[in-house]
């Protein structure tokens, strides 16, 4: 019972997720639906891993270029 709550609620929260993430919304909606699924479906831990590498790597881009946006002036 509570593995099907689980993917139900995973499902819906990846589903407004993805809406949240092509209009304006936040992300994080979309990692705790697949935080929710990676307990019992492996497919989304993949996609997790993959959108934590994504959010890291643009964090880090994003503070590059505020440093470097800092330093010219």
């Amino acid at each position: 019972m509570k593995k099907k709550l689980r993917i139900v609620l995973g499902s819906l929260l990846a589903l407004f997720g993805v809406v949240f993430f092509i209009l304006p919304g936040s992300m994080f909606v979309l990692l705790l639906g697949l935080l929710m699924l990676s307990y019992d479906v492996p497919k989304a831990r993949d996609w997790l891993r993959t959108c934590q590498n994504g959010m890291s790597r643009s964090a880090r881009k994003l503070d590059k270029m505020i440093l470097d946006r800092k330093l010219r002036s």
